[in-house]
């Protein structure tokens, strides 16, 4: 906790899903005491397997002992009443479906029965948090928490402060997460996407556009990304990447792909007719790839066992900046 910032020791979760159990058992670990909410029995079952899971992939990546992954657990009540899952919490983090009108109702009544001290943040991966503090009579205490999959393995937080956000707010979760061993980056001006999905996003376009005009196959794109840039990337941002390379080579190739670089502002047909013929991904057995059974557990493994592997060797920092501004 900061010098100016409150104590959080009551954590309230709000969805059991894939995102919000993993948030439950990263701080039930760190011995916070939390509540995990979800209006289905059955998810809140599912949960219980997913944190037991998730706290043995914390003990593989030497993140916490043994004995604390059997003690978590009984740091972690779950319940299918709203009020009882917020009452007594200092900290409530929201991480159910990106419907915005159902975020909206959630806050209205995370503010009614949340104690007045309360920080209420929303893990939404696209909405800006100015949305959900106007459904609040708190907006100085609202902000966004955005997670990146799996949560209790990519130590990343985005902050992301709404327009009345305070910085006692912004400082309290900083300090928070600093003490559990993320890494909480402050998006200073709330825009959609924030700074992660933005920068996802534009890679995602630029993949798409390839595969589209027949310059190389979504194979052979992956392959190009996982085992070149994306390693260095792992431990390198963009910016010290570059500043690595030289300014001066990157300015010269910069202009000359920037006018070659896609900027479509709609998603190409490519993307459009795999998801009206119900083809989604993983979770429909097909996507971009087939999907067998076989092979999506594969690749869940895969990423699973890859993060907690380097989980274990811990993440690159940049180095400090002067002119780096710092309004949280």
């Amino acid at each position: 906790m900061s010098e100016d910032g409150q104590r959080i020791a009551r954590i309230g979760v709000v969805g059991a899903g894939l995102m919000g159990h993993g948030i439950a058992l990263e701080f039930a670990a760190h011995g916070h005491k939390v509540t995990l909410h979800d209006q289905s029995e059955a998810q809140l079952e599912r949960a219980r397997a997913g944190i037991a899971e998730g706290l043995g992939r914390l003990v593989e990546a030497g993140r916490i002992s043994s004995e604390t992954a059997r003690e978590a657990p009984s740091r972690i009540a779950m319940t299918a009443d709203l009020r009882a899952a917020v009452a007594a919490a200092d900290l409530v983090i929201e991480a159910v479906t990106e419907d915005l009108e159902v975020k909206r109702a959630i806050f209205r009544d995370l503010d009614a029965f949340a104690p007045p001290h309360a920080i209420l943040a929303s893990n939404s991966s696209t909405f800006m948090p100015s949305l959900m503090a106007a459904a609040t009579n708190r907006p100085e205490r609202v902000i966004v928490a955005h997670y990146f999959n799996p949560p209790h393995l990519l130590p990343l937080v985005e902050l992301v402060r709404g327009e009345q956000t305070s910085d006692e707010t912004v400082e309290t979760l900083r300090a928070l997460y600093t003490s559990i061993g993320k890494r909480p980056a402050v998006v200073q001006k709330e825009a959609p996407g924030f700074v992660g999905n933005r920068l996802q996003m534009a890679l995602y376009r630029e993949a798409l556009a390839i595969v589209a005009a027949g310059i190389a196959t979504p194979h052979d794109v992956d392959t190009i990304i996982k085992t070149g840039f994306g390693r260095r990337l792992s431990v390198a941002g963009v910016f010290e990447v570059f500043d690595a390379a030289g300014l001066d080579v990157t300015l010269a190739v910069a202009d000359q792909l920037f006018p070659e670089i896609d900027n479509a502002t709609a998603a190409p047909p490519f993307l459009r007719e795999r998801v009206a013929r119900g083809d989604l991904g993983v979770k429909s057995g097909r996507g971009i790839y087939d999907w067998p059974p076989e092979e999506a557990l594969a690749l869940r493994s895969r990423i699973g066992a890859a993060l907690t592997a380097i989980a274990r060797l811990g993440d690159g920092q940049a180095p400090s900046s002067d002119s780096a501004p710092d309004r949280g």
